[in-house]
């Protein structure tokens, strides 16, 4: 099998559509988890779901920046550009979407592109397939009535306070999609995330 064209969706509009009312009900709802029905079989290491959303969301207008694994792997550089034309960079605060096949390979959050209070837009989307092990934490913000309390997959370390720096800097800032095993969780800028 020829891993550049094979492995995009089946039916592109279709599959491109579905993605994208998971993501967009995932960052309405932080914290939320929304299910991908996808049929995206990208080569490994680029995940299922990492492979939906760059089909779904990256196109020849947007700059990806990919963690160095991914970065390193020919096999997932030609089928991102076979399917989604999306230019890829090195320079990560230039990324409108950065796709992080592990959580150990995320750098900081404030190293990716923050917007401008003018263009609050241009900021990165992080991608970031996690893993199973998950944390009890409260989520409060836009999208939560009072607050809500889950266990998410984050980063070990210090990820909370720079969730916490991240989002201090609103309007800028990063917005970030958790992804793993056909569900995706969206953590858009506004939400305050606190360890339960």
């Amino acid at each position: 099998m020829d891993t550049t064209i094979e492995g995009g969706f089946a039916d592109l509009v279709l599959g491109a559509q579905s993605v994208f009312r998971a993501v967009m009900e995932a960052l309405a709802r932080p914290g939320s988890v929304q299910s991908i029905a996808s049929d995206a079989a990208p080569p490994a290491p680029l995940t299922p779901e990492l492979g939906a959303v760059a089909l779904t969301l990256c196109d020849h207008d947007t700059l990806v920046w990919l963690d160095p694994v991914l970065a390193a792997n020919e096999a997932v550089v030609a089928w991102l550009a076979f399917h989604c034309g999306a230019p890829l960079t090195s320079d990560i605060g230039a990324a409108a979407f950065a796709l992080v096949s592990d959580v150990t390979l995320l750098p900081r959050i404030d190293a990716f592109g923050q917007g401008t209070d003018e263009y609050p837009d241009r900021s990165t989307t992080v991608v970031l397939a996690v893993g199973s092990a998950a944390k009890p934490v409260t989520l409060k913000g836009p999208g939560i009535k009072d607050q809500f309390s889950t266990q998410l997959p984050l980063p070990d370390g210090d990820f909370i306070e720079q969730w916490a720096e991240n989002r201090a800097r609103f309007p800028r800032g990063v917005d970030l999609l958790l992804v793993r095993a056909g569900t995706v969780v969206g953590l858009p800028r506004t939400t305050r995330i606190s360890e339960a």
